[in-house]
């Protein structure tokens, strides 16, 4: 065996052991999650993320390969999210509520956490038809808007694992609210008028509101929805006064309740 082969039988080696040890790291975060699952632990603990991070950082302190390894290790812990998102989600989940109600802070969250796919409805119809959701309300009406949102929702079915933000009016239409549940699970996110007024008083996106961007005027639309977003609602969480960490742990907690019922 020349130098070449003996440096190339190396590195399979080390590739055998890169394999056993993933392996192994896999089965690990898999016992983890059944761990906190079974002592009633937050499954969401993003300062013990930070914690491996420091720990990483400090052992490649002056590596030559700490790019190149730090690189491999990014991809490592957004493979660990994901094997955590398929053992708590085989489906995906579908966030909706009024505008302003936390949908996007909650969806990106979650994707962060979880390695989670988004799928901001609003935004992928605006891409496909090269229009603002003002402009495709103003030229082809509401009508043909919802006909969009319905059959992104029947392509999500066939999706698992991602978020879906829906647009403030998606659950109105009972069809939607029965493609939403072929592969999702429905949670409504829900806050007061005036935290809706707060977030929403600076945006010029919002045609529902056009001419009523006012406390009351959203008090009396979100009044008008609310029976039609709880009868779609396989959960609902309130996000006043939270921050985004506890919304999204009670979402893991009630989501999981539910599948062990």
């Amino acid at each position: 065996m020349n130098d070449l082969e003996m440096y190339r039988e190396q590195l399979a080696l080390c590739d055998d052991k890169l394999i056993d040890a993933l392996v192994e790291r896999n089965a690990v975060v898999e016992k983890i999650m059944a761990y906190k699952e079974t002592y009633g632990m937050p499954i969401l603990q993003p300062q013990q993320e930070a914690k491996q991070k420091q720990r990483l950082e400090e052992k490649l302190t002056d590596n030559k390969y700490k790019d190149e390894i730090y690189d491999v290790f990014r991809c490592i812990l957004k493979n660990s999210k994901r094997i955590q998102a398929r053992k708590l989600f085989d489906y995906n989940i579908v966030l909706i509520g009024f505008m302003g109600a936390g949908k996007t802070t909650v969806s990106d969250y979650l994707s962060t956490m979880f390695a989670m796919d988004i799928v901001e409805m609003d935004q992928v119809i605006a891409d496909r038809e090269e229009m603002s959701i003002p402009d495709i309300f103003a030229t082809y009406g509401e009508e043909y808007f919802r006909n969009l949102e319905t059959n992104l929702l029947i392509e999500m079915q066939s999706r698992k694992n991602t978020v879906i933000s829906c647009g403030g009016g998606a659950a109105l239409r009972e069809r939607n609210v029965a493609e939403m549940k072929k592969n999702g699970r429905v949670v409504l996110l829900t806050a007061s008028p005036e935290t809706i007024y707060e977030r929403v008083k600076d945006s010029d996106d919002r045609p529902v509101l056009n001419g009523r961007k006012n406390v009351e005027g959203i008090s009396e639309l979100m009044e008008q929805r609310r029976e039609k977003y709880e009868a779609a609602a396989d959960i609902v969480i309130n996000t006043d006064n939270k921050n985004v960490l506890q919304i999204c742990e009670e979402l893991v907690q009630r989501v999981t309740e539910m599948e062990d019922k």
